[in-house]
């Protein structure tokens, strides 16, 4: 039975498993917001990775966009990225496709999006130009208070009611609540096992990420300020992209248990070589990793004095995990400091934030079931790639496709607004109209 009497109080102590995003934004809410209501609180942050070594050491494996929306809601809270973790803003789109490619500029001609490194970079990188955007929103955290501890946690133990975080070869430290954001790819997970309640991971998918150096000069030379994205007619591929960052580019493949032959079978094809220089080695990569994204959020990613944000609770589908992470995070310690930190607290103030991503998630799935279709039926492919590229033609244009396209390449915007946007009737008029053109050929 939970107490619905918990509160972080002068003295209270609050440990947070994982450094990345969702800690360092928990961190920093939390002490902020304590700071305002006058309560006095220690926050320590269990982080192993060093943020400051390119390489494993300190990457958190992601393909490390940063939408315009989070970037909007980052500057509303007075966090401004620096041009020091912003390795290159993303100007437009270059959508490619069996059928031809075409370029979809950011709306309103503003540079918002940026591409940036979770760490410092790949584990060949040559010389460390740019930060690490999860050490810079740690450094955040630390300059509000809270403790980094650089150990990994190996298990999660319980003093009567209260949490306590264990390190290898060290004693448990007591805390009035422990908030879990490691993701879904920390080892740190196997210790979930031991929790009392009824809480589940969420589910997984493999996905893989490629770094190729080719210096800032011939990057900019052959891909500009562009993410590349294709929709390619590749069974169990959802999405596929090039991000170019400072002087290399990241290659991203998101959809069903990615492996060698789906790898194989887009890096051979003719629009993925075309993005590249002439005759480029494929086989000198910097680095890659395949790690796990969600597909399904936790259930019940709560109980007294514990609480899962970020991956471990639950994340947007394949894109914008960043903005998730903000969003659970900022949710979760507004709850605890203003409402209570029991299991009551959390499933009547953070489980709504929760619910409203996974809701969304749902509508995604049916977007990118649309998406499979597109990519499965050439004509389908041709009525995409004129519509974009008439609207893309004129200046004074509605450019609903575009829109479209860019709000689910990006996740700038939840899936509920795309998918109404596409209900429209003229967004609907314009599409049969050149699915018509590509079955007639007129």
């Amino acid at each position: 039975m939970t107490d619905k009497g918990l509160q972080l109080d002068d003295g209270s102590r609050v440990g947070v498993i994982g450094g990345g995003p969702a800690g360092s934004f928990f961190s920093i809410f939390l002490l902020d917001l304590a700071e305002r209501m006058g309560v006095d609180i220690q926050v320590d942050i269990y982080e192993p990775r060093d943020y400051t070594r390119p390489g494993p050491v300190g990457c958190n494996m992601c393909g490390g966009i940063i939408s315009e929306s989070l970037v909007q809601n980052l500057a509303a809270e007075g966090i401004n990225l620096p041009p020091t973790v912003v390795q290159r803003g993303i100007d437009s789109y270059m959508l490619h496709m069996d059928v031809g490619s075409v370029r979809i500029e950011t709306p309103l001609q503003e540079s918002r999006i940026g591409a940036v490194y979770r760490g410092p970079g790949p584990r060949d990188l040559k010389e460390i130009k740019w930060g690490s955007f999860d050490g810079f929103l740690q450094n955040l955290a630390i300059e509000k208070g809270a403790n980094v501890i650089n150990q990994r946690v190996d298990e999660i133990l319980w003093a009567g009611d209260l949490p306590q975080i264990k390190i290898r070869k060290g004693e448990p430290h007591t805390y009035d609540l422990v908030t879990i954001s490691v993701g879904v790819n920390s080892a740190s997970r196997k210790l979930l096992a031991n929790l009392n309640f009824d809480y589940e991971p969420p589910k997984t998918t493999k996905t893989f990420i490629q770094e190729y150096y080719l210096g800032e000069e011939k990057i900019q030379e052959v891909m500009g300020s562009s993410m590349h994205v294709f929709l390619l007619d590749l069974p169990r591929l959802e999405f596929a992209a090039i991000i170019p960052k400072g002087d290399y580019v990241s290659v991203c493949l998101l959809g069903e248990d990615i492996d060698k032959e789906l790898i194989a079978n887009f890096m051979s094809s003719t629009e993925v070589q075309n993005v590249f220089p002439p005759a480029w080695d494929f086989d000198a990569r910097s680095c890659n990793c395949s790690p796990r994204i969600n597909i399904s959020g936790a259930r019940q990613p709560y109980d007294d004095r514990i609480v899962f944000i970020g991956d471990s609770g639950v994340t947007r589908l394949y894109k914008d995990g960043i903005g998730a992470a903000y969003r659970t995070a900022k949710s979760a310690a507004t709850t605890a400091v203003l409402q209570g930190i029991s299991a009551e607290d959390f499933k009547e103030h953070y489980w709504p934030a929760c619910r409203k991503i996974e809701i969304d998630n749902m509508i995604g799935q049916m977007m990118f079931m649309v998406t499979r279709i597109i990519q499965g039926q050439q004509i389908a492919r041709q009525a995409v790639l004129r519509m974009t590229a008439n609207e893309q033609k004129k200046a004074d244009s509605k450019k609903r496709m575009s829109m479209v396209l860019w709000d689910m390449f990006t996740g700038s915007a939840p899936y509920r607004d795309i998918f109404i946007r596409t209900l429209n009737p003229a967004f609907l008029a314009r599409l049969v109209g050149d699915l018509a053109i590509s079955v007639t050929g007129r």
